[in-house]
């Protein structure tokens, strides 16, 4: 069976969409919410995606 995609109740800051997406990629948080926050400050669109993804991706 596949992965699922879900906010990470152990890994989090905020809302665990980061952990989650650490998990399912297999990847280190860390350097996803270095990305977002890349994202954040020079496009400024990261704020809406990760609140996007905080209400569309179920908690684990």
């Amino acid at each position: 069976m596949g992965k699922i995609l879900k906010r990470s109740r152990s890994n989090r800051m905020i809302a665990g969409v980061c952990g989650g997406l650490g998990d399912y990629f297999d990847t280190d948080p860390v350097l996803i919410r270095l990305l977002w926050g890349f994202t954040i400050l020079f496009y400024g669109t990261g704020i809406l995606i990760y609140i996007l993804a905080w209400i569309i991706i179920p908690e684990e």
